[in-house]
């Protein structure tokens, strides 16, 4: 529990496989305690995770989301840690209903690439080049920067950076980017991102997209 006045989980989505690293996630359990948008609004903005998660009904998996400045349909890694905390086959974010699964270690959940908020997906030449990137780097807009570093296999290395005034200079790993590049590039992908944080992702027949990852509880309330 942190020293905010709502109570929280405190998650690690999308962490390494030493169990490291991973984007922090706050879940609200009751979000029926908080139904205002603007209240919901103002704990994330204090929270100041690059999301948080309020559950209004844990049965059927619904959920809103929110990141420190605004509202959010769909997010991958909120959606995977609620899934994975809660124990659901289906989440439901506004954008629409999100299938779940659990495959050892990993929660998979399964999203359409139009449901992710817009990002500039820009490729450069090695990962090391993405490395070298200032947090973050100068422009505007959402930037996912990405190299190859084994093609061949689908590895990827990723940095993440909203570009959005709202104190998240760099998203340690990004779900919904993770869709929109397995889309464009029509393969599955193992991208490392941030600072180690690891995403699976695998695209379907029908268009969607299968992201996976690993979760670990931080704190509990």
């Amino acid at each position: 529990m942190t020293d905010i006045d709502v109570l929280i989980d405190v998650l690690s989505v999308f962490c390494g496989a030493d169990g490291r690293h991973g984007n922090t996630l706050g879940v609200v359990r009751e979000g029926r305690h908080h139904p205002d948008r603007a209240a919901r609004q103002a704990i994330a903005a204090r929270l100041g995770y690059s999301e948080t998660v309020f559950v209004d009904d844990p049965e059927r998996g619904v959920v809103d989301i929110y990141t420190p400045g605004l509202r959010l349909p769909f997010a991958g890694h909120p959606l995977v840690g609620a899934a994975w905390l809660l124990d659901l086959e289906t989440v439901n974010p506004p954008a629409g209903e999100v299938w779940v699964r659990q495959d050892g270690e990993f929660t998979w959940i399964t999203a359409r690439p139009e449901w992710a908020p817009p990002r500039t997906l820009r490729q450069y030449a090695s990962a090391a080049e993405v490395d070298a990137l200032p947090a973050p780097p100068p422009g505007e807009g959402w930037l996912y920067a990405w190299a190859w570093e084994d093609e061949a296999a689908g590895r990827v290395r990723a940095r993440a950076f909203p570009r959005r005034d709202d104190g998240i200079a760099e998203d340690e790993a990004t779900g919904a980017a993770a869709l929109l590049l397995t889309a464009e590039l029509g393969r599955a992908l193992n991208i490392t991102q941030g600072r180690g944080s690891q995403l699976i992702t695998a695209p379907g027949p029908d268009g969607s997209i299968e992201i996976g990852g690993r979760v670990r509880l931080l704190t509990a309330h």
